[in-house]
């Protein structure tokens, strides 16, 4: 579902930046179709607006864990593209899993957010300044805190899955006393 309405002239005139990763050497190894899909955004860059000489591919991170932007060279220079309002658009495979933890994830959003900068996949185009996609954009994280507080309950501090714990409202749970 792409809404063409929000690719603007002010995005169009900076740069397309497509960030492509694998997070280890086998499956880049393995898994190419998932790479070349990961190139070919670059072809998505151009149907949306972009000319070829404007896209620019990031793929110094193929074949490193996400454990922390220290290691991810390709991740720091985006981020500091964005910083600097250099970027259009942010095109990656799932957009949600651009950055491996909620402090990168959630930076990026807001300095995209801030410099008038789209994030974009095969679902969709985003602007993080809106309420509604970046709403989109942080509960599509696989790692986001309504993920843990749904799906592993016991790991609140309560220990009671029953017991919904404050900013962590767990679906058809009762407010405990403390809550009240």
């Amino acid at each position: 579902m792409i809404d063409p309405s929000k690719i603007k002239p002010s995005h169009t005139q900076r740069a397309a930046y497509v960030y492509i990763r694998q997070s280890t050497p086998g499956q880049v190894e393995h898994n190419r179709e998932s790479t070349a899909r990961q190139y070919a955004l670059a072809d998505r860059a151009c149907h949306l607006g972009w000319s070829k000489e404007q896209v620019v591919l990031i793929d110094e991170d193929l074949g490193l864990s996400g454990s922390g932007t220290d290691k991810r060279s390709g991740f720091a220079r985006l981020t500091s593209e964005v910083a600097l309002a250099h970027v259009g658009i942010v095109l990656g495979l799932e957009v949600s899993r651009l950055a491996r933890n909620n402090a990168d994830w959630y930076r990026l959003l807001e300095l995209c957010g801030i410099t008038d900068t789209l994030i974009g996949d095969n679902d969709g185009v985003y602007h993080p300044a809106l309420f509604n996609d970046r709403l989109l954009l942080g509960l599509n994280r696989p790692d986001s805190q309504s993920t843990y507080c749904l799906t592993f309950p016991w790991l609140l501090p309560s220990g009671n899955a029953l017991v919904a714990e404050p900013g962590c409202p767990l679906p058809g749970a009762t407010p405990s006393r403390r809550q009240m």
